[in-house]
């Protein structure tokens, strides 16, 4: 735990009074419209640089020419049937990636649109697995004032003029309007999911404005933090000696990112609702069949603010009403024509038309006065389909229903609870913010980085499937397939195993080995099973990121998931269901690996997926083909290691019951890999774990660990489910693991990468305690002697972290004895900030505090900080020591919420039992392999004593 006094000395990095002076930020202390002390902040005028993406070196690429090959090869076949390739490194944007980026809208996985920190509008993903970077120049907010009788306007775009696009527009357009603001007195401050924006005199030198962004993520609240919402409050402070009339604009397209506004049958629709809620909805249709998307933008009037709107205006000289005489009105008027409310919906753009609404809300300010005026944002496509023909209901649908006025219910609760949501935002955050122990740029990074369950491609469903669902999906009959899938059910009264076969293209078997039963009758299958009403969150996918367009990569979520496990604790267990079942199961398409172009099947029983797929997930897993998963040494331990800490953490005993035997058959799985029958794993000389460019041989410091540490948790939680047999048996296989990893990778002062006799096998690898890291997590016994942890541990900080740029860009993945970077290949000499984060919190597990707040530091200093590359909300996978990024928008930064987790381990795991893995039980003289079938273990007691749920994979009968 961090000690009282170890950051005391630090002053806080971004004081506000650096960015806003203290007499404005007076002036905004009442109704949260000041920015927070401790916040992420940038000035609106600061440069946008473009970023610098990673490129491969020449003896890399001769390497990989094959592998190049094979996969422009696949990405074009996909491309064939109208579908984007999981992978494509060969595809740019057309808008280059830029140090632009703010707090995201909404909240998760009903698709997201991100805010840039100079307030434009950007990075839609609306239907799953797409993401359009470009900004959307016509949706803006706007400010009019005027003072002295009309004798003295001001009015200008909220937006700095200097952006992407701008400025070859048609002069009816938006390149029309005022784009007045210089941005040198206007500012940014982020502490996700609030952002506030502080215009300190500008455009109007006597008038101070706050906006302020709200979104509801909101821990533990599994209906609001569905919500795809979003609400700007403008607090309006008049320092003049003048009453001014303030008109706040916020307008907005017909448009889903893109050229989308382009495609025609279009509709807006103006609205008066409940408790002063109008503006205008509006209607897209979508194309390549997705469903439609419907926009609310709204304002709320109150009895100091008017509102007006105007349903249409258009961007060409043909339009009914252009952007340019738009802007002449709220010029003249400040406010739109009253009976526009009466308009109905429009007739239906045309092809190659853009149609935008605005909504104004006006207020007079006296001298001296204050006003808060508030608008909504919604965005409303209640059905998700899949490319592959899977449709579901969205999370927020089982609240507002299918129809597409939903939007306008959306925003209306919005305008109406926002407060509500403040306020449980801050009893979460306050802790963690005053906690004085703590350096600021931790504070706020920690929340910060939760951008990504928003805007990093997620998707919530709810848990009941649609009826068309049920009928279109292809994966739902097994013959044109030739698959079976087996799910196990244990009978709670007798303890015996039984197999039911289900339709769904996998073959599943809970019992041991790889016997698999054929002859079953099929039965109609659920594939999502409903819990009980009152604990059912639906089902959550989140993308690895928006260059990897793979859901839930189970390799990296052992990173991320710490995230989940504290806010969303039924999300992750509910994730690890649908892997526990995944492991069950067997899909025996045949999948070219693209690496070695050889040919295997999609799914083996036993493994653990990569993922839950790309374009039809949970019915056709691992879209991943580069190498064959199911080989994979690294995704099995994982497994064991994330369902114990989850187990541990919630004592969820039906939980435990649910995935124990998955958690079982992931262990047997793993035997096959025992080359030379010492019970350590060996890898196979390719890149068969998560760094997967990055050659193995042996056995691997990495997957070796994990596997040690696998086979604890996988005794621990034995005990705990009535399996003492296998308890048994993991403690006798973790004693000689223990003695065989230490005998064959430990020098002395570290493990070194692998045992085998490459150039890069001594190398220091920053991940070679991931076992350890998440041993010490869930509370069980460490894995090596205190002096080898520490001693590891400081290796990697003295070589990894410090020698590269003197700990500013965080820590190398691959280091040399000699102090020289690992050049063995990309990954080895690329920065992970992912694991960085992993290896901060291992150390502040081991009691090297300030050591570990360092490591990831260096993370904050390259990523986030004003001298950075500028990777703010968009934290890549990776960066060289030369600045060059790789996949933006990555799952694996997540990770640091495992430096949280280590800084307040939950009760229940520090409460928990203990187990003393040196303790010989007594078992008979057997082999160690794995054995005994579940019907053999003491698990159905315990599944009755937990009061299974109906749909546990243990099914209880009376």
């Amino acid at each position: 735990m961090v000690s009282g006094n170890l950051f005391n000395r630090r002053k806080n990095s971004w004081p506000p009074e650096e960015y806003i002076s203290k007499a404005t930020l007076q002036l905004f202390d009442f109704d949260s419209a000041a920015p927070p002390e401790h916040a992420w902040r940038r000035r609106l005028n600061s440069h946008a640089n473009i970023l610098k993406e990673f490129s491969v070196t020449f003896m890399e690429a001769i390497k990989m020419v094959k592998l190049g090959i094979r996969l422009w090869s696949y990405i074009r076949e996909e491309a064939s049937h109208g579908r984007k390739a999981p992978i494509d490194p060969f595809t740019r944007e057309s808008c280059k990636p830029s140090a632009s980026l703010g707090v995201p809208l909404g909240g998760m996985g009903s698709g997201s649109i991100s805010r840039g920190f100079r307030g434009e509008f950007r990075q839609f993903q609306i239907p799953p697995g797409s993401c359009d970077a470009s900004p959307v120049m016509a949706n803006q907010f706007s400010i009019f004032v005027s003072r002295d009788g009309g004798n003295k306007k001001y009015a200008s775009v909220l937006a700095p003029g200097q952006h992407e696009g701008l400025g070859k527009a048609n002069d009816h357009g938006i390149s029309s309007w005022d784009w007045n603001l210089s941005g040198q007195h206007s500012t940014y401050h982020a502490l996700f999911p609030r952002a506030w924006t502080i215009y300190d005199g500008e455009p109007d030198p006597d008038l101070k404005v706050s906006c302020r962004q709200i979104s509801p993520f909101i821990p533990h609240n599994y209906k609001d933090s569905s919500l795809p919402t979003a609400v700007f409050v403008y607090t309006l402070v008049n320092t003049g000696k003048e009453r001014a009339k303030v008109s706040l604009l916020f307008t907005w397209a017909n448009s889903i990112g893109g050229i989308s506004d382009l495609s025609g049958d279009h509709v807006n629709e103006p609205f008066i609702g409940e408790d002063g809620v109008s503006g205008v909805l509006l209607h897209h249709k979508t194309t390549k069949g997705n469903p439609p998307v419907t926009f609310a933008v709204a304002a709320c009037e109150t009895q100091n603010v008017n509102v007006t709107v105007l349903p249409c205006f258009g961007l060409s000289e043909g339009s009914s009403v252009t952007a340019k005489e738009m802007w002449s009105i709220m010029m003249r008027d400040g406010q739109f024509d009253c009976a526009n409310f009466n308009c109905g919906p429009s007739m239906p753009s045309s092809p190659g038309e853009t149609v935008c609404a605005a909504v104004s809300a006006s207020a007079w300010v006296e001298p001296h006065g204050k006003c808060t005026v508030a608008f909504a944002l919604a965005w409303s496509s209640p059905k998700i389909k899949f490319l592959k023909g899977s449709i579901y209901n969205r999370r927020y649908a089982k609240f507002y229903g299918t129809s597409e006025r939903a939007a306008l219910h959306l925003v209306h609760d919005a305008l109406t609870n926002y407060k509500r949501w403040e306020e449980e935002i801050e009893k979460w955050q306050s802790p963690i913010l005053k906690d004085e122990r703590l350096p600021e740029w931790y504070k706020f990074t920690l929340f910060n980085e939760l951008y990504f369950l928003v805007a990093g491609g997620t998707v919530w469903i709810d848990s009941s499937l649609p009826e068309e669902n049920l009928k279109n999906n292809h994966q739902l009959t097994t013959v044109e397939n030739n698959a079976k899938v087996t799910e196990a059910e244990v009978n709670c009264r007798c303890s015996s195993v039984s197999e039911h076969t289900i339709a769904c293209g996998f073959n599943c078997s809970a019992s041991t080995g790889n016997r698999r039963n054929t002859n079953n009758p099929i039965q109609p299958l659920k594939l999502l099973d409903v819990q009980n009403d009152s604990d059912d969150v639906g089902r959550f996918l989140y993308l690895e990121g928006v260059e990897y367009i793979m859901w839930c990569t189970y390799d990296v979520h052992f990173y991320a998931s710490f995230a989940l496990l504290m806010l969303f604790p039924k999300i992750e267990l509910n994730i690890q269901r649908d892997f526990a079942k995944a492991v069950l199961s067997e899909d025996g398409r045949k999948v070219k690996f693209l690496a070695e172009g050889k040919w295997g099947i999609r799914k083996v029983r036993g493994a653990v997926p990569h993922d839950l797929g790309t374009h039809d997930p949970w019915n056709e897993m691992n879209a991943y083909n580069i190498h064959d998963s199911s080989k994979w040494k690294d995704l099995n331990p994982k497994f064991v290691l994330q369902v114990y800490r989850d187990f541990a953490a919630t004592g969820d005993m039906s939980f435990g019951v649910d995935v124990w035997p998955a958690v079982r058959t992931a262990m047997e799985y793993m035997e096959q890999f025992d080359r030379d029958n010492d019970d350590l794993i060996e890898n196979d000389r390719f890149p068969d774990q998560t760094y997967d460019t990055w050659t193995v041989q042996g056995v691997s410091a990495y997957c070796g660990c994990l596997w040690l540490a696998a086979l604890q948790a996988a005794a621990a939680m034995a005990l705990q489910v009535g399996d003492k047999f296998f308890a048994e048996q993991c403690k006798m296989k973790f004693l000689s693991v223990k003695t065989a990893f230490e005998a064959k990778l430990w020098n002395g002062s570290y493990f070194n990468y692998d045992s085998g006799s490459s150039s890069n096998s001594k190398s220091i690898q920053a991940d070679q305690l991931a076992g350890q890291w998440y041993t010490a997590s869930s509370g069980l016994p460490p894995l090596f002697d205190d002096f080898k942890i520490r001693s590891a541990l400081q290796k990697i900080y003295d070589y990894n972290v410090m020698k590269v740029k003197g700990g500013r860009m965080g820590a190398v993945n691959g280091m040399h004895p000699n102090g020289k970077v690992d050049e063995t290949c990309m990954q080895s000499r690329e920065i992970w900030t992912g694991v960085t984060y992993a290896v901060a919190a291992n150390m502040i597990l081991a009691g090297k505090e300030e050591q570990g707040f360092t490591t990831a530091e260096g993370i904050f200093i390259a990523g986030w900080s004003e001298e950075s590359h500028g990777y703010w909300f968009q934290t890549p996978e990776a960066w060289t020591i030369d600045e060059h990024f790789r996949s933006l928008m990555y799952m694996r930064p997540l990770a640091i919420w495992g430096m949280q987790w280590a800084l307040s381990i939950p009760k229940k795991i520090l409460d928990a039992p203990k187990i003393n893995m040196m303790d010989r039980l007594r078992i008979s003289p057997v082999s160690s392999r794995f054995s005994l079938s579940l019907s053999d273990t003491g698990i159905g007691k315990i599944a009755k004593k937990a009061k299974c749920l109906g749909n546990s994979v243990l099914n209880c009968a009376s």
